[in-house]
């Protein structure tokens, strides 16, 4: 996997219910959110744009917005199976992860489905 070596910036679109990675000024991704009844972070799915295949922005995006739940004090449930993968090949420092949806209860085994 190949560094991003373009201007990249992530950002967090409440209105959108995601995040968000840009490459200069273009949109290279997201991965989405919503804030369930219990006040946690549910990521159900994350999208590159195929034009920004294999620059690791999937990394970058999805540990930037882990980084960004530690620092707002939420629990981040993973349901998307990219984000179910980064999580266990990933020590994110703080992190509060609920894995009962996620359909590995953190054991290693990623979920079904396509990722990335």
């Amino acid at each position: 996997m190949t560094e991003p070596t373009e201007d990249v910036t992530v950002t967090r679109n409440d209105a959108a219910g995601r995040y968000e990675i840009h490459v200069g000024d273009v949109l290279g991704g997201f991965t989405e959110f919503r804030v369930d009844s219990r006040g946690r972070l549910v990521f159900p799915h994350t999208s590159i744009d195929p034009a920004f295949a294999g620059r690791g922005l999937g990394a970058v995006l999805v540990g930037d917005a882990m980084k960004d739940a530690v620092a707002r004090h939420e629990t981040v449930v993973p349901e998307c199976p990219y984000v179910v993968r980064f999580l266990q090949k990933h020590e994110v420092e703080g992190l509060e992860i609920d894995w009962s949806r996620s359909g590995t209860a953190g054991t290693g085994a990623a979920a079904g489905g396509s990722g990335v």
